[in-house]
């Protein structure tokens, strides 16, 4: 083969070349390796599980993504809690997790519980409250997370409901400050 397949530049790879003239600031240069056992808890976490960070803007300098791990204990449940703004998508690893949320689609709200086994897959919308629950008495769920924002974003909630917009305003989950001008949610 004697031409190259595409030209610096142009076409589907960019050789990571740059208009500006300064130089690709060196986490957005190179592909990134995150060992297993490299990565960290230093990331919002929810009672009743531990989310560990693999992807993040601290990690490798992302700017759209999350990715990570969460850990839930045998015979364990997560609070209630959303993820913001931030879609989020589950891969199941190992265990038989249970994601429950509230559907309040129809005349009457109703808790729905999604049962899964390893290699499934949850797709968690912006907003939607929700937990985690381990049934089993002696193996741990571990699942794969993946976030369209850049750091993991965790609302911790008090209870397992979707908030009305005078529920939303008092309580802070909508973003804004509630009334009695505590923080909003438990953005640890």
């Amino acid at each position: 083969m004697s031409e190259p397949l595409t030209t610096p530049g142009e076409g589907f790879h960019p050789h990571l070349h740059n208009t500006t003239g300064q130089p690709a600031a060196p986490l957005r240069a190179r592909l990134h390796h995150i060992r297993a056992d490299a990565l960290h808890g230093d990331t919002a976490q929810t009672g009743g599980m531990r989310r560990f960070a693999a992807i993040s803007g601290s990690t490798v300098g992302s700017e759209k993504l999350w990715m990570g791990q969460t850990h839930v204990a045998p015979a364990t449940s997560s609070s209630d809690h959303h993820h913001g703004a931030s879609e989020t998508a589950i891969h199941v690893v190992a265990g038989h997790p249970e994601f429950v949320f509230l559907d309040d689609s129809g005349p009457q709200p109703q808790e729905v519980r999604l049962r899964t086994s390893p290699g499934d897959y949850i797709f968690v919308p912006p907003y939607v409250p929700h937990r985690e629950e381990n049934p089993d008495p002696a193996e741990e769920a571990v699942v794969v997370i993946a976030r369209s924002t850049q750091e993991a974003i965790v609302v911790n909630l008090p209870r397992l409901y979707a908030l009305g917009t005078e529920e939303a305003r008092s309580s802070g989950a909508d973003g804004s400050a509630p009334a009695d001008g505590s923080s909003p949610g438990d953005r640890q």
